[in-house]
């Protein structure tokens, strides 16, 4: 329907973005959004997360009714970072619509229809502000037309605002009594449409709350588990313990005879490698309510071979992880001699930093809605990508991607993990079997046990000072379960992407730099967190910076502008022995700037009282970090309550993330950020013995209570012109480092392993 729709215009791919008017017979297609009124859909070009080119067809609607309302197609998901609202006030921001009376409404996963859907990255914004600029000049510059036409008048002369085209002369008309002219309207010349100065706009770089916060407050938002259908069952899992495990046999006798239970339905896991988007092996119980499922999944006798990754134990692993770094690895990057540094060096500084497996333990365990037919089979699930989905489902089932429709529901967070359809495709799997609608749901047992987790990690960094004191070198060894792994497991190696995350892009200017890598196998399934790798390298990097900063007699705020340089652009490319991704942007377009890192390293000085709170004798940290192509640089304040535990009186973030479109949602993201941050530095972590996931709820992986919190967060953004960048990622690489740092002051101790104990 919609490679119709396009095939009316032919495609240019030189131009930013194209629209098309659809008929009559056409729009009533859509499926029911609206009665009545004018639609204008948009064909974008933008860059993928790759830094290719792709068409994007269509992936965005405005909808203007004649009650005046403005209907917005948001074509992202939505799981607290306020991607939801962001994207669609771009559009409307530009059009001049009344924000009072946009409404949203959810995109299927569609690749056709939509483009790139995949809300993981911290890409949203960077990648549709242009187009969605472009999206509402033009039909703004279709009003002006209209209107300018019904009156006879100069369309130079006239504006929108709050959805009314508004002349000079005082005359006024609303957006939806313009409909009958806007259909006969011709589609601009794209050179025709001319963007809105930044100064001039009334929501972008304003706090706007996020468009779905009543229906949050009141419980009316829909969720995962929120979705019912008639003749719904419900289906719990019990997969296999170890990563590989087969189910040898299983006896569903007793869990049969639990009142409501229905079915009992063996699933065939690909074994190793598990893949990103397969289901695991198991056996599901399905029942006509939660607890049924749930007590007939404890009654399933089930006889496993546990494989090859029976023994499997996660301390030892990173021993072995720790020694393997005192061995020359794989160069990734390497500047200058080293070797010959080291043996001038007056001064040594040798550290090792270890970082356990963090599970996404989102609030929301993973949940999915499958209604398989013959010939169709339809998808509600909390799913970051559901494009991914779409296509996980279509191949389990062995259908065309035609025949799957994926709905997408809000998410009660995210953090990477519902970027995966393993439990979507489980649901899918399940309702064919049981030729009925299923929903598979998750405990937070299961999530805990079988999560994508982030990598445990080890890493040794060696410095040399030379006999004036001056950092003459640096080695930097970092070793961790690749993602890549999960789908094959002969990658042994981190990629160059995940060296990218904060390693190999270290920015200093250190005369001899040599980073190494080493063999680590993946015994568990592997997937990204919040940030990814950068948890890690930040981690590692800003502590021993830290504490070089000391043993120089330098202030680590002065040591790092120091080190920065001039304002400068870097790319790495010389150095590196691979490919520096950029989070997949063409270092031209999002140059690496030594002066941009600067000035939030200043900025946050200032807004902290660095100097003061030193001279006060206050435990303050430091650190600062680029990622997601956002340069944030932070300072912690700690003490201790009364009982000796941690506190965290005060959190100062500087963040630069190009023109900051939502002020509101970033502020959100860094303040979750500093919550989530300090979970995984003082109480998160996963272990594993005998190749099963030791901790089996909050009790065992915790995430840190109201009184552990950051108390106040204070978050500073700088006003720009730039390309906007990623929020939701960057806040946790620096704020990790700035802790420990902190609390190094206060204790006297170092802290090399995460998470830590005072």
């Amino acid at each position: 329907m919609f490679t119709k729709f396009l095939s009316r215009k032919k495609q240019d791919p030189e131009n930013l973005s194209k629209v098309y008017i659809p008929s009559r017979r056409e729009f009533l297609k859509i499926g029911g959004l609206a009665t009545g009124g004018f639609l204008l859909g948009v064909n974008f070009q933008c860059s993928s997360p790759k830094g290719d080119p792709i068409t994007f067809a269509p992936n965005a609607y405005l909808i203007l009714d004649s009650d005046n309302q403005v209907t917005l197609i948001a074509h992202r998901s939505e799981m607290g970072t306020g991607i939801r609202t962001s994207l669609p006030m771009i559009i409307a921001d530009e059009l001049g619509a009344d924000w009072a009376k946009v409404k949203i409404i959810q995109a299927e996963g569609d690749n056709e229809k939509y483009g790139d859907q995949n809300t993981d990255g911290s890409y949203s914004v960077r990648m549709f502000f242009e187009p969605m600029r472009q999206a509402g000049a033009t039909a703004r510059l279709m009003l002006i037309s209209a209107a300018a036409g019904k009156w006879g008048v100069d369309p130079s002369e006239c504006r929108t605002e709050k959805g009314q085209v508004i002349h000079s002369g005082g005359k006024k008309v609303d957006f939806g009594e313009l409909i009958e002219e806007l259909k006969n309207q011709e589609i601009p010349n794209p050179e025709d449409v001319k963007l809105k100065n930044l100064k001039d706009y009334k929501l972008i770089g304003k706090d706007v709350p996020i468009y779905d916060a009543k229906n949050i407050a009141i419980g009316k938002a829909v969720f995962g588990a929120d979705v019912d259908i008639p003749g719904l069952k419900i289906a719990v899992i019990r997969r296999s313990p170890v990563i590989g495990a087969k189910v040898v046999l299983f006896s569903d006798e007793k869990a049969l005879a639990v009142p409501g239970v229905s079915h009992v339905i063996k699933i065939d896991g690909q074994g190793i490698p598990t893949g990103l988007d397969k289901a695991l092996e198991g056996v599901a119980v399905l029942a006509d309510n939660t607890w049924a499922a749930m007590q007939g999944r404890k009654a399933l006798e089930v006889e496993w071979d546990l494989g090859p990754n029976q023994n499997y134990s996660s301390a030892k692993q990173l021993e072995e992880m720790v020694k393997s770094t005192l061995t020359n690895g794989q160069i990734r990057r390497e500047k200058g001699d080293f070797s010959s540094a080291q043996r001038k060096a007056t001064t040594v500084l040798e550290r090792s930093f270890v970082a356990p497996y963090y599970a996404h333990a989102t609030m929301e365990p993973p949940v999915a809605i499958a209604n398989w037919k013959a010939d169709f089979c339809e998808i509600w699930a909390p799913t970051q990508h559901p494009q991914w989905a779409r296509t996980a489902v279509a191949t389990a089932l062995g259908m065309p991607e035609e025949q799957v429709r994926v709905n997408v529901t809000l998410l009660g967070g995210g953090f990477g993990r519902k970027s995966k359809p393993d439990f979507i495709v489980e649901a899918a799997l399940l309702s064919k079997a049981a030729q009925a609608p299923v929903r598979v749901q998750w405990t937070r047992e299961d999530d805990i046990h079988h999560d994508f987790y982030h990598s445990l990690s080890a890493q040794r960094i060696k410095v040399t000072l030379d006999s004036e004191g001056k950092f003459s070198g640096w080695n930097h060894h970092t070793v961790f379960p690749a993602i890549g792994a999960t789908g094959n497991p002969d990658e042994l190696h981190p990629s160059d992407g995940e060296l990218g995350l904060g390693c190999i892009d270290f920015p200093f200017e250190v005369p001899n730099i040599r980073i190494e890598t080493h063999e680590s196998k993946a015994h568990t399934r592997i997937g990204w967190l919040r940030s990814v790798s950068n948890i890690h390298h930040s981690f590692a990097v800003n502590g021993m910076l830290d504490e070089v900063a000391e043993a120089r007699g330098m202030d680590p705020v002065d040591m790092l502008l120091d080190l920065l340089g001039e304002d400068r652009n870097i790319s790495f490319e010389e150095e590196i022995k691979g490919t520096f991704g950029n989070y997949g942007e063409p270092i031209e377009k999002f140059p690496w700037n030594t002066g941009r890192l600067k000035n939030v390293i200043r900025r946050v000085a200032q807004e902290a009282n660095w100097k003061e709170l030193l001279a006060q004798g206050k435990n303050v940290g430091f650190a600062a970090h680029k990622s997601f192509l956002t340069y944030v640089a932070c300072i912690v304040e700690v003490d201790k309550d009364a009982n000796g535990e941690l506190l965290i009186p005060n959190v100062h973030y500087v963040v630069d993330c190009g023109v900051p479109v939502n002020t509101d949602r970033i502020r959100s993201q860094f303040e979750g950020g500093a919550q989530f941050a300090t979970s995984l530095a003082t109480t998160s972590a996963i272990s594993f013995e005998n190749g099963q996931v030791q901790q089996n709820n909050f009790d065992g992986y915790q995430v840190i209570r109201m009184s552990q919190s950051p108390k106040k967060i204070h978050v500073h953004i700088i006003e720009s012109t730039e390309k906007p960048t990623g929020v939701g990622e960057p806040p946790v690489p620096p704020f990790i480092p700035a802790l420990c740092n902190a609390v190094y002051k206060m204790t006297g101790k170092r802290i090399y392993e995460l998470p830590f104990k005072i």
